[in-house]
């Protein structure tokens, strides 16, 4: 009986030695595999990579300064993607795409999402057009300006010519008229001496 029993004990033994050996390698293939590490992503993200039990895998990329999206989560089971974009804010949405959201640009992704762009960068773009604007206005206010002030010099130009002209012809008729005061005056000073 004894030897009986140690027949089949040992047969008994090594079995859950066996066993014991698959379940040790299958947890050190599992501690080896990159799963749960993050890896360096696009666009200054991270991604990660899980696989549950049941074959679930999960890809998350977070972005580490992206303005309008904070996270992607791509789970594949069964064959099935599902696509979850994550606002800053927290804001959660479903995405049907085909883009490859774990490469591609945040901004694409979260277009992709419809989340829209920070308010602020819309106010800096309309300040930056109406700057334009105004710039155009003075260009068009600088260049009237200038025709006035042409218009203006002529006109000083005319009216200084004018002017000139009549001091001249005043100072003609001054000299003339001096001229013949002093021939009156020299006139009668020869009447009055003899």
């Amino acid at each position: 009986m004894t030897k009986k029993l140690c027949l089949f004990t040992i047969p008994l033994i090594a079995a859950l030695g066996v066993g014991c050996q698959t379940s040790t390698s299958q947890e050190a293939a599992n501690s080896n595999t990159p799963a749960n590490q993050a890896q360096p992503g696009p666009d200054n993200s991270e991604i990660t990579t899980a696989v549950d039990a049941n074959g679930t895998r999960t890809e998350t990329r977070t972005f580490k300064n992206n303005p309008r999206i904070s996270k992607v989560v791509v789970t594949t089971h069964d064959g099935k993607k599902t696509v979850k974009v994550t606002s800053p804010s927290g804001e959660e949405k479903v995405v049907d795409t085909t883009e490859d959201v774990l490469h591609a640009t945040g901004d694409k992704v979260a277009d992709a999402a419809g989340f829209v762009a920070d308010k602020s960068e819309d106010v800096a773009g309309e300040t930056k057009d109406k700057t334009k604007d105004v710039v155009d206005k003075s260009k068009d206010i600088g260049d009237k300006v200038v025709d006035k002030s042409k218009d203006v010099g002529g006109k000083a130009v005319d009216t200084s010519k004018t002017v000139g002209e009549k001091g001249v012809e005043g100072a003609k008729k001054v000299g003339t008229e001096t001229v013949k005061g002093a021939k009156k005056a020299g006139s009668a000073v020869k009447k009055v001496i003899p």
